[in-house]
């Protein structure tokens, strides 16, 4: 399988280029800037902005994995409109579509009216993040012609975790009933994000990858 990982110089994007690597997929790596003293592993690298990719670009993949960070509102516009520039490219294909999520868009109640993000101890600096995060998941979910997952991230997302192959898939809820119970590394995050896309499964769903068996 060809995987282009979008945002391949970040946290996540490193782990899951090595685990797709691992598995002997073939990754076009993509940044809108390089840094030389980080070693992907890549196949190909592909220096350019998410807003100035085409479809001569993604033409050849199989799937594309969307782990760009935005952490300023400057450059929130990468998780919306970034969107629906990727949409417009990969919509009426059959090229997957996998969105790096984040847990603050998880339902905590049963009615689905509230979020993580709206707890009252939810970190007040990560509110403005959340915010456009659930921008970008309600714009995903308008694509019917896009074969897209989100796939969310447990609340602690530890990039120096170990890579134990262990976890698990939950829904749109938040389930934990002490936030320290919810926790994946990003090893085993990139795991689960090349199951599911091996598996072909969770088509036009967001989900939730735990660490750990259920």
């Amino acid at each position: 399988m060809k995987i282009a990982v979008i945002g391949a110089f970040g946290k996540s994007g490193q782990a899951i280029i090595h685990e797709a690597k691992q598995r002997g997929h073939t990754v076009l790596a993509i940044a809108h800037r390089d840094h030389p003293d980080i070693t992907l592993g890549a196949d190909r690298l592909l220096i350019k902005d998410l807003f100035d990719l085409t479809k001569a670009d993604l033409a050849d993949v199989d799937a594309v994995i969307d782990a760009v960070s935005a952490w300023t509102p400057a450059t929130f516009a990468v998780h919306t409109t970034g969107i629906s520039h990727l949409a417009s490219l990969l919509a009426g294909t059959a090229t997957r579509y996998l969105k790096v999520g984040g847990a603050g868009t998880l339902y905590i109640n049963a009615e689905h009216t509230q979020m993580l993000k709206d707890r009252a101890d939810y970190p007040a600096d990560w509110l403005p993040l959340a915010d456009v995060l659930v921008a970008s998941l309600n714009r995903l979910r308008s694509y019917s012609n896009l074969a897209w997952t989100y796939v969310t991230p447990a609340f602690n997302y530890d990039a120096t975790g170990a890579a134990t192959g262990h976890y698990h898939v939950d829904g749109e809820d938040y389930l934990a009933t002490d936030d320290a119970d919810s926790y994946i590394s990003y090893a085993d995050y990139a795991t689960g994000m090349i199951d599911l896309l091996e598996s072909g499964r969770y088509v036009r769903q967001r989900i939730t990858l735990v660490g750990g068996e259920r």
